[in-house]
């Protein structure tokens, strides 16, 4: 979800096909406009923004225990308004959408492969890009649409995979560097191109990326510039994050306690790891492209996919403006997250 504080509204920007909520109706572009405790009244979404703005609105909806169950009432994108019940569950994310995750557009007879991962949290993934890049290779698809413009990043060795799989003909050079500070050097590594069979060597590649996009993600984007004609890649939406960085776990058993503290940075094959303020700097080319919450993702009238469209068919676009990210910013509006978020939280910026 993310909230527009200006006109006091709250948006979904994707909704989890195993979720109760998109059981009961919502999905992108749903408009949340009330929340009750079943038998209480109604806090409208409006009067929340207004009088205590966002973590009003997270508090409302209440704790994220399976059980917790909230009367919601919300706008479907078509106009209908629903209130129904909707008690919170623990379900397994699925990384890459069966509904829109991997999808062959056919842009004037040309096959562009279009993928949204969700996320790099969940192990599965890697078996899901396998399976999104072999639907590729059949299809003969060397340009990429990758659309990561919610994803907050997660497990590095999934970022590895997705690398590996557009790595054909690559096999044993550069895909990243990870480096610790000096008196750790020792502990510095490099990461490979591993063989992979579904693997295609994508000769333009169209980047999605907006505020939300860390990490991982920008781990993807910033290690295949080296491997791509500098003319034929781009980061298609607004600027990312900025987070070259990674953690490692330290477990203190005495106080059952792990810490997580930033001990690396990340850099690509050309030693390049530098966009603390964000990619936008960092990738060649870059257009600025709204989100179209009101458009389905992967469809081809969406208007960053669309832009994305455009700068593989070689059309001029405006580049992306402004400095680095500070917030997790989606086509204006903010992310709605918790002041203490939770880790799925953390890793999904806005995910409830």
């Amino acid at each position: 979800m993310a909230y527009d504080t200006t006109n006091n509204r709250v948006f979904l920007l994707e909704a989890y096909e195993a979720g109760n909520g998109f059981q009961a109706g919502m999905d992108r572009g749903t408009e949340l406009l009330g929340i009750a405790t079943p038998g209480q009244a109604e806090q409208t979404v409006s009067s929340l923004l207004a009088s205590g703005g966002p973590q009003a609105v997270v508090d409302a909806l209440g704790p994220s225990d399976p059980g917790v169950t909230r009367t919601l009432r919300f706008a479907q994108v078509n106009g209908t308004v629903i209130t129904a019940d909707v008690t919170k569950s623990d379900f397994s994310l699925d990384p890459i959408s069966d509904r829109y995750g991997a999808l062959i557009l056919n842009d004037g007879g040309k096959q562009v492969g279009y993928i949204n991962l969700r996320t790099f949290i969940v192990a599965d993934a890697s078996d899901q890009l396998r399976d999104a890049f072999a639907l590729f290779q059949a299809n003969g698809v060397t340009e990429l649409i990758i659309d990561l413009r919610y994803n907050g990043g997660g497990l590095v060795s999934v970022a590895d995979t997705f690398g590996d799989l557009m790595g054909a003909g690559r096999v044993g050079q550069v895909w990243s560097e990870t480096v610790l500070r000096a008196s750790k050097s020792s502990e510095n590594s490099t990461e490979f191109f591993q063989a992979e069979a579904n693997a295609i060597a994508p000769t333009k590649i169209a980047f999605i990326g907006r505020g939300g996009t860390a990490s991982a993600s920008e781990l993807v984007i910033n290690s295949m510039i080296p491997y791509v004609d500098a003319a034929n890649i781009a980061l298609i939406g607004s600027n990312t994050f900025g987070k070259p960085v990674g953690q490692f776990g330290f477990d203190l058993a005495e106080f059952d306690l792990r810490i997580r503290a930033t001990t690396f940075q990340t850099n690509n094959a050309d030693g390049d790891g530098e966009y603390y303020s964000g990619l936008a700097s960092v990738v060649p080319n870059t257009c600025q492209a709204s989100d179209d919450i009101f458009t389905a993702l992967g469809d081809t009238g969406e208007a960053s996919i669309a832009t994305a469209l455009a700068f593989l068919n070689g059309v001029a676009c405006s580049p992306i403006s402004g400095g680095g990210i500070t917030t997790q910013s989606v086509g204006g509006r903010e992310v709605l997250q918790p002041s203490r978020p939770s880790a799925a939280q953390y890793q999904i910026p806005g995910v409830f």
